[in-house]
């Protein structure tokens, strides 16, 4: 049951103005639980720092309580501060600071729910205000990541029947890599882009295969066809001069059937009871590449809690003084990740990744993960 302070914090969320979401809810707060410290910290593109919203100090730290709020999507009280999460559906966007909260339950439970909701209004207001993007950067987009961030459907997701989540590296400079999702309770479309080409030129390649993909999938084509179509708008633009790979894939929520079609994609690997093993595609010509290319799609039964990985081969081919990051140690560290959130999954691959070659990745990469939970009533 909401109480009435809860009620009218979410009133006072949904009537502010869009840059001023955090300063009318302090007010709320204020006056309904006399809190007088509220501060919003967003996670950045790498999802390395909790940045600020306006004048602080950027949390780096993974013990700090933020960290512990974020990584592990519950409140944290520390000395009368409150840490909670702020995001909506699985996408975590960052975590709100309260300050003071009492040690009481029902109070706490109020205050996660505030901020829940407002995880939802930022995701409703953020394409009409720069407020909110501007400040989870720590330092500039190259414009080509402008464009890819921007194509993106989110970074996580989670339903009872799955969760997913996706990561760009590097995320302040990545080039033609980039993935996108839909679901409709029923059935799951992913797919994943291994772009090729520098700069905006790259990103431009890789916006119009999304496009053409999501055109043909809200129009109701099935699988094969959402990939022929983005194929021929490619042809049609480039006359075979340019191509991408891409994996494109369907997951029927109730049986775990997965529709595969391959286009030059991506690696795909399955872990499966701490197991993990490179699923046999049947390599197709990339999107592009010929005119009227015919497609054909494979199917997959995933069982119950089965894991998939999707890598570019920006990730096994990450070299450090031309040493390659390699399968070998992709599989182990792929093995390791059975306990963790999609998410988390993915975030300590890249992270992985950057110590390897200790800094940024200079070619593009992108991991997907996805589980799927299984059949739900």
């Amino acid at each position: 049951m909401t109480s009435g302070g809860e009620a009218q914090a979410r009133r006072v969320l949904t009537e502010a103005p869009a840059d001023l979401l955090l300063d009318r809810l302090a007010d709320e707060l204020a006056r309904s639980h006399r809190i007088t410290g509220v501060e919003l910290f967003q996670v950045d593109y790498r999802l390395s720092v909790l940045l600020p919203l306006g004048d602080g100090e950027p949390l780096t730290a993974p013990g700090h309580p933020a960290w512990r709020c974020f990584d592990h999507q519950q409140p944290v009280l520390v000395d009368g501060t409150g840490w909670f999460p702020v995001g909506m559906r699985g996408e975590r966007r960052g975590v709100l600071r309260l300050s003071p909260v009492p040690d009481d339950r029902t109070t706490v439970g109020e205050l996660t729910r505030i901020a829940t909701a407002l995880g939802h209004e930022l995701a409703a207001v953020t394409a009409g205000t720069d407020v909110y993007r501007a400040s989870r950067r720590a330092r500039r987009l190259t414009l080509a990541a402008e464009m890819q961030w921007e194509l993106l459907p989110g970074r996580s997701r989670d339903r009872p029947s799955f969760r997913l989540a996706g990561q760009l590296e590097p995320a302040y400079a990545v080039r033609g890599d980039s993935f996108d999702w839909s679901d409709d309770g029923d059935r799951l479309w992913l797919s994943t882009i291994n772009g090729t080409g520098e700069g905006v030129a790259a990103s431009m390649l890789t916006a119009l295969a999304t496009h053409a993909l999501r055109n043909a999938r809200r129009g109701g084509l099935d699988l094969a066809d959402q990939v022929a179509l983005a194929d021929q708008a490619i042809y049609a633009l480039h006359r075979g001069e340019q191509h991408l790979s891409a994996l494109v894939m369907e997951l029927d929520l109730a049986s775990g059937v997965l529709t595969v079609v391959d286009a030059g994609s991506p690696r795909l690997v399955l872990l499966r009871g701490g197991e993990v093993s490179e699923q046999t595609l049947d390599k197709q010509f990339p999107l592009g590449m010929f005119e009227d290319t015919d497609y054909r799609a494979q199917r997959f039964d995933l069982r119950r809690d089965d894991r998939l990985f999707v890598l570019s081969d920006g990730v096994i081919d990450a070299t450090d003084q031309h040493v390659r990051y390699g399968e070998t140690a992709l599989d182990r560290f792929l093995r390791r990740t059975g306990p963790m959130t999609p998410l988390d999954a993915v975030r300590s691959l890249i992270g992985d990744l950057r110590a390897f070659v200790a800094g940024d990745l200079i070619d593009d990469a992108v991991v997907v993960c996805l589980d799927w939970t299984g059949p739900q009533p």
